[in-house]
Formats: structure tokens, sequence, C-alpha cells
């Protein structure tokens, strides 16, 4: 598989969503019938996507919305939420900002200390209006935040830093020992990112309920520009999905591999269930919804670090509502509305009755797939030529 790079140096070629396509299957299906359902943790969702814990995409009533429509959206417990009593005020003045101004804007904002009390306010926000109460932060704050927002009634904790592995070897300060932090939980836990299968199997060894998939590939993310670091999705999926099956063979316990960020359109989320996910994590295609707190406007999670950014706010636009963009109909012609319709199409093409089946499918390398047969679309900046 590696290739030569240089003298005694081999690099092996990988693959993101552009540059492959799912072969239709042998018997089709009638779209209305396949099952699209994801059960994590005990629990069946109706749709297996995963709106991600980003400050322009997920608060209160997104999160309220989300699990109405038959889903989950991760708010940050690291961001504006619970830094301030009226976070609107703040996402408003991001929204205005130049973009010339917006990183200063967005690391100033951050520097506000985050108020415990409104951990678990937000928290309980979020159930009394009858949502799934999934919530986020980074390592350093892990054990203190999972045991308030426990307490205030969450359901799922997602721990989610740029690289997360089972070894970190720190001497500065004490690092979380992922294995107790799960252990100690009394709800389901999402880790993440993570991108091989080495460290993929290591995670799953946690006690953990999902490993999240991805470093870099997100809209408003610059990681892979400003570190250099990541891996292309469908190849990072794939691998990740190869440790899970060798951790279920092994154990007889299945966790769910979640791909998050590289997505925009229907199709790339097809991919990834093709590439082995059970679930997919989405920023960008969300915060176009008239419900996203960011009003157009989109920013990576570390936009705000003081000292090395590694995302950048970027405008979106506002395109329809959350169930547009999930169910449709679509009014737009680029894939990025009715995305279930769209993986319910695509599964009864490819012959796939469930998410399941949607693992073995047949993938090809085909680099040419976005642009074969679309001079018109390109040359007019349409349809998939935008």
């Amino acid at each position: 598989m590696a290739e030569w790079v240089g003298i005694g140096r081999r690099a092996r070629r990988c693959y993101g969503f552009d540059e492959i396509a799912l072969v239709p299957g042998k018997i089709t299906l009638n779209p209305e019938e396949v099952n699209i359902n994801w059960d994590f943790a005990g629990k069946n969702f109706s749709v297996p996507i995963i709106a991600a814990a980003m400050d322009g995409v997920v608060d209160v009533k997104f999160a309220i919305e989300m699990s109405q429509l038959g889903g989950i959206a991760v708010l940050n417990l690291d961001g504006v939420q619970t830094r301030y009593d009226n976070p609107a005020k703040v996402l408003n003045e991001i929204a205005k900002a130049s973009s010339k101004e917006a990183t200063k804007l967005i690391q100033k904002i951050y520097t506000t200390p985050i108020k415990e009390n409104l951990i678990g306010k937000r928290v309980e926000e979020i159930k009394k209006g009858g949502g799934y109460a999934a919530v986020s932060c980074i390592p350093q704050n892990a054990e203190k935040f999972a045991t308030i927002a426990e307490d205030a009634g969450a359901d799922c904790f997602v721990l989610q830093s740029t690289v997360t592995t089972a070894r970190h070897i720190a001497t500065k300060y004490k690092p979380l020992d992922l294995h107790k932090f799960c252990k100690a939980r009394k709800i389901p836990v999402i880790l993440g990112n993570c991108v091989t299968y080495d460290v993929t199997l290591e995670l799953l060894e946690t006690g953990c309920s999902g490993i999240l998939i991805g470093v870099g590939p997100g809209a408003a993310c610059t990681t892979r520009g400003v570190l250099g670091i990541g891996v292309p999705q469908v190849t990072s999926t794939i691998d990740g999905a190869a440790a899970r099956d060798f951790y279920y063979q092994k154990t007889g316990k299945y966790i769910s591999i979640i791909t998050d960020g590289g997505m925009s359109r229907g199709g790339d989320v097809c991919k990834a269930f093709a590439s082995g996910a059970d679930s997919v994590m989405i920023g960008s295609a969300f915060a176009r919804a008239k419900e996203a707190p960011g009003k157009g406007f989109h920013w990576g999670m570390a936009t705000s670090h003081g000292n090395l950014p590694r995302g950048t706010r970027i405008e979106v636009g506002v395109t329809g509502s959350l169930e547009q963009i999930l169910f449709g109909p679509a009014l737009v012609d680029d894939g990025s509305q009715n995305l279930m319709g769209a993986l319910a199409t695509s599964m009864g093409a490819l012959g796939a009755k469930d998410l399941k089946e949607m693992h073995f499918v047949e993938i090809i390398i085909a680099p040419s797939i976005q642009s074969e047969g679309k001079v018109f679309q390109a040359s007019q900046r349409v349809g998939m030529g935008k």
C-alpha cells in the first residue's frame, strides 16, 4: 500500500470523500423501506447524525429541536454557553465582526471564565425542553464538568480534543486517566478525536461508548494547515471501523465509530457510512440552519486559542430550517439539505437495508467522480460546481 517518497521513506496513500464513489448494488430497495436508525448505548435514534459541539451550531434551543427530530446535538461546555448568562448577545457580536476582526474578537470573548453554575443550568434547560442532553469539554475540565453535568441530568458526555490517545504523557500536569474516567461515569462517554487503527483500538478498551474519527477535516478547522497533521476521512474511518470490528470479535462489545467532520453534503454522509461509520458528526451543514445560534457563521473549536488558533470563522449563510436540512424538502441544489432522504435513497440504490449493510457496499477509487460530465455546473457554479 505504501509508495516511496524519498530515500528510505515510504508513505501510505489515503483517501477522502471526493476521491471515492459507491458502486450500486446487485439489488435495489425502496428507499422508504430501508432502516437508517442508529443504536447507541441502549437507545435508538431515528437520525444517525450528531450536531457538533460548536458554539455557532448548538445552543439549548437547537439541542432540543435536534432531539425532537430524532438526533443528538452536543453542547460545548467550554464555550460561550457556560461563560455568559446571555450568550446570544456575544454570539451576535461574533456574527457582526468583520473577517479581519473575527479571530481576535473570539479570542477575547473566550477569555471570560467558565461559570460552573451555568453547566448545570444549561443541562437542566435542555432536559426541561424534552431534549437529549449531550455535552462536551476538553480533558483538562472533564472530571469536574462531567460530575456537574451528570448531577444535572445529562444523558451523554463527549470528551474531545484535537488528538486523543489512551496514553498521554506529561510531566507538568497530571494527564486524565481515560479508563478511570469512563468507569466513574454514570452516563455513556464518547471519546475523540483519533484517526488510526492502533489508537482507536486502545481507546475502545477504556470503556467508552463511542469514538470520534477525524483530525482537521472540518470546514472551519485549520489544524491541517497549522500543524500539518491529519488523515483523510475515508481511510481514517475504515481503519477505525476495523479496530471496532476486531474489538467486537474479541470482547463481544460493539462500540460506535462516529466520523467527525468533512461532510457538507448528503453524498459525503453516505460515503462515511459506507466506510464503516455507525454515526456521523456534522458542524457546517447545521450552522446553515435558521435555528443555529451563529446566524450563518461558523467557527472552529480551537479558533479561540490565545497563542495558536487552529480554526477560523467562516460564513456559511442561512439556507433553511433544521428540519429541511435533515428531511427536506430541499430548496438548494448542492446536496446540503434533506440529508436523511439522501442517505435512504443511496441505501436503496446500493441494496443496503440498514446501516450495518452499508459497511459492506463496494467502494471504488474515483477521483473524477465530482467533475466527470459536470462542465456546465462547474462553469455556472451551480449544483456540484459550487
